[in-house]
């Protein structure tokens, strides 16, 4: 039982500052670019490191993490140290197969399936597993927790649980086809750079420059917004905290912070940390290419 106490102690607290981190870190983020991806440092330094490892490496934190958690349910008092029923049938598991399957995609299919990507200064992949540390272990600790045992009790008959399961799965699948689209572009770009490399040669003409190409995105909700990977990600979140666990209060701020499960503080934490490198994004986007759609939205069609 003390085991049990420290293990509940260690999440409340985790899971404040889990809810206070990313609203004080969201001011900032409008003014200090990631640096990876379009806004990678352009020198070479100590600090950069190979873009399509450290991204491997950093997103398979968050599953282990999640793991580790789950099998040991260190918020049950009756169960801690052991694994809730591994099946299908029981619904904190199979969410925690969905949880799983994402980061499937995300940190293998995804990356080895990337035909290039930008070298990254060590503070994202550094950052980013402090992030999947802390939200695979709220997340496992509290699907193996009685409080969701209990709040999935007979989910399976419910309409709400399966329409989060729906919108889980629309944002699953709309991430990875908008991911594909830019995906092609690459390919696209590789072998249009291969073959002028091969020109270059034939011609004893110099070295082109180094970096990622870029170019505007066409069909589906590009059609709409230009960060339409990152609005199916929260979509997939979304249903998946609706799934999962009750909707947080919203009365107060301190009723907000006291209530907020890990399933949708993942889904806060997203939103916080990543919309405003969409709206950055999106602002490169028109300042790189003067022939970009002004009807386009940054991330939420026909709002924002």
């Amino acid at each position: 039982m003390p085991d049990v106490q420290k293990a509940q102690t260690l999440y409340d607290v985790t899971k404040w500052w889990f809810t206070v981190v990313p609203v004080a870190i969201f001011p900032t983020t409008f003014i200090i670019d990631a640096p990876f991806g379009r806004f990678a440092p352009s020198k070479d330094s100590i600090f950069l490191v190979d873009g399509l490892k450290s991204w491997i490496f950093m997103e398979l934190i968050s599953p282990a993490a999640f793991v580790y958690s789950f099998l040991r349910s260190p918020l049950s008092p009756i169960a801690a140290g052991t694994a809730p029923p591994i099946t299908l049938a029981h619904p904190p598991t199979f969410l925690a197969a969905l949880f799983l399957i994402h980061y499937l995609n995300r940190a293998i299919v995804s990356p080895l399936r990337t035909p290039s990507r930008s070298k990254s200064h060590i503070f994202v992949p550094a950052s980013a597993v402090a992030f999947n540390v802390v939200n695979g272990s709220l997340l496992g600790a509290y699907l193996s927790s009685p409080g969701a045992q209990s709040f999935l009790s007979g989910a399976f008959q419910r309409p709400a649980f399966w329409i989060g399961v729906a919108v889980w799965a629309a944002g699953f699948v709309g991430n990875i086809v908008h991911d594909e689209i830019l995906l092609n572009l690459r390919r696209k770009a590789k072998t249009t750079k291969t073959a002028q490399a091969d020109e270059d040669d034939n011609a004893n003409g110099k070295k082109k420059s180094k970096g990622e190409h870029y170019a505007i995105p066409h069909g589906l909700l590009y059609r709409f917004i230009s960060y339409p990977n990152y609005f199916c990600e929260w979509a997939e979140w979304l249903g998946f905290a609706v799934a999962a666990s009750p909707a947080p209060a919203i009365a107060s701020l301190s009723a907000f912070a006291a209530t907020i499960s890990p399933p949708w503080l993942f889904v806060f934490s997203e939103v916080l940390l990543m919309f405003p490198r969409a709206w950055k994004g999106h602002k490169w986007y028109h300042n790189r290419f003067p022939d970009y759609p002004k009807e386009r939205k940054a991330v939420v069609p026909f709002l924002i």
